[in-house]
């Protein structure tokens, strides 16, 4: 079992690692890990865009699963980056690729972003 310490240490070199690879595929210079903000934290890793609009993603190497939790941890932080679009990636057990983790996100985020209009989640939330 990790110490508080060791799992805060594992955390950030998950992060970094998500961010280079983002950096490196995408080829933004801008993409980097973000410094932690408390409670009006705004994600992991900042610089994505999809179409244009802010990406918030938060970055989980934990051994369990907790997705509705980090989900909506990642709903929160968008909305205190004011992007419409999030989603968490979360470490895969065993393995090291940055490219071969985890993706987790809301059916409602994905089709916001396939129909790129991030007003749709707006339509949703009004359900209408």
């Amino acid at each position: 079992m990790r110490t508080n310490r060791s799992a805060r240490q594992a955390g950030a070199r998950f992060e970094s690692g998500i961010a280079y690879y983002l950096r490196r595929i995408i080829g933004d210079d801008r993409i980097e890990r973000r410094a932690k903000n408390g409670k009006k934290d705004r994600g992991d890793i900042t610089g994505v865009l999809f179409r244009g609009r802010r990406v918030v993603i938060e970055c989980k190497d934990c051994a369990r699963l907790t997705l509705a939790e980090w989900v909506k941890e990642a709903e929160t932080e968008a909305g205190n980056d004011d992007a419409p679009f999030y989603m968490v990636v979360h470490k895969r057990k065993k393995v090291a690729d940055p490219g071969e983790q985890y993706v987790t996100m809301p059916l409602k985020v994905v089709a916001a972003m396939l129909a790129l209009d991030p007003g749709v989640l707006e339509v949703e939330r009004d359900g209408k």
